[in-house]
């Protein structure tokens, strides 16, 4: 997903950094305000932005120009909400094109539009219609299915609007963006799409493994239901 360096022309560089520009101000207030007023959320914020960081590290060669690799928002999206994936993921970025040659700085305001502020959209909207479908079913397995494919589709998402990005700098001469778009799509489904589903999974295990280590930080987010909303079943098990 990671546009390399140069690689679009300077309009394009320019106008996807005009675009990320508000969603990433609003972030950086938005992450300030959530460490300023609980001061306890920093260990669960470092481990979304590690998480983000590590998994987006994996590239795999795909796209001229680009890569294929899980992209770790959805886990921040869910416990933060975008708006804070948005700082985290644009940290992620800049560290990645400084010191990984991943990505780079002409590039960096393509890359952090379609990895940090698209897919946590994506990641947070398919969570909380999950969430909604799903209320009458069990917690684990309501949170569980919410969580898969949050973190699978913002995955996805995410590579939706970099085939968009690389489409629009680069039209195919006889169909146009649209059917640049879906060259650019196909290729990237190859690998992304075992990876989107493998990244939900893991993203899963990270969630099930916070829920024992950190239940009560949960509850504050609003990621795990509370007893008031818990299913007769549930309380009954409680």
């Amino acid at each position: 997903m990671h546009i390399a360096e140069g690689f679009l022309p300077p309009v394009h560089a320019v106008a996807w950094t005009a675009a990320s520009a508000p969603f990433v101000i609003h972030g950086v207030r938005s992450l300030t305000t959530t460490i300023r007023d609980n001061p306890e959320s920093k260990l669960l914020l470092g481990a979304a932005g590690a998480f983000c960081f590590v998994l987006s590290a994996l590239k795999i060669p795909s796209v001229t120009g680009s890569s294929s690799h899980p992209a770790g928002t959805g886990l921040g999206a869910v416990l933060f909400r975008p708006p804070v994936m948005a700082a985290l993921g644009t940290i992620t970025l800049l560290f990645q094109a400084l010191l990984l040659a991943h990505g780079g700085l002409t590039t960096l305001g393509a890359n952090v539009f379609s990895l940090a502020i698209a897919g946590p959209w994506v990641a947070y909207g398919v969570y909380r219609l999950v969430r909604l479908v799903t209320r009458a079913l069990p917690e684990n397995t309501s949170l569980g299915l919410a969580v898969f494919f949050a973190a699978s589709l913002a995955s996805l998402g995410t590579y939706s609007v970099t085939s968009l990005q690389l489409a629009l700098a680069f039209p195919d001469a006889q169909s146009g963006v649209l059917g640049a778009f879906v060259k650019f799509g196909a290729i990237f489904s190859v690998t992304q799409i075992p990876l989107a589903i493998i990244e939900g999974l893991v993203t899963v295990i990270i969630v099930r493994l916070l829920i024992g280590a950190s239940r009560s930080e949960l509850l504050r987010l609003g990621v795990l239901r509370s007893a008031a909303s818990a299913t007769p079943a549930e309380r009954k098990a409680v």
